[in-house]
């Protein structure tokens, strides 16, 4: 499928709904000086399209429970798709991963996850060390602080 257009007004509606997920229809058709009408229709063919993916909530856990950030490096021992799809399966089920990126370059993978201390975290880790997924090495790295955190 081709990409969509997107003009400005678009553009607008992505920018608006991003920063405020739950804004009223008739503000949002404000902010981006539509009425509400066309604006509602725009919103609706940038999800038809697939560019609007969802409304989140951004909760901040760490006022719910104690969690400890980490980002780990992994590289894999073997790089046969069966390898890659076996460690993607174990990670998709793996609920302290938040986000798992496929990258390019020194490491196979970028995890971010949110475990309760470091000692969950390793426990984790050694779990999939004997779980023998194919990981031949990892770098861990704790947050310490939080500076800018998005989505997208």
């Amino acid at each position: 499928m081709p990409p969509i257009k997107l003009d400005p007004i678009d553009l607008r509606i992505l920018d608006a709904i991003q920063r405020e997920g739950r804004i009223t229809k008739l503000k949002l058709a404000e902010r981006v000086g539509l009425s509400p009408t066309p604006c509602w229709n725009r919103l609706k063919r940038l999800e038809e399209a697939g560019i609007v993916t969802g409304y989140h909530a951004r909760i901040a856990w760490r006022l719910v429970a104690p969690q400890t950030g980490v980002i780990v490096e992994i590289t894999l021992g073997q790089h046969r798709q069966a390898d890659f799809d076996r460690f993607e399966k174990v990670v998709r089920e793996a609920r302290e991963v938040v986000a798992c990126w496929s990258v390019g370059g020194g490491v196979d993978y970028v995890l971010k996850i949110a475990a309760a201390d470091i000692d969950a975290y390793q426990r984790l880790i050694d779990g999939w060390l004997e779980r023998e997924i194919g990981i031949a090495r990892y770098f861990t790295y704790i947050v310490t602080r939080t500076v800018k955190e998005a989505e997208g």
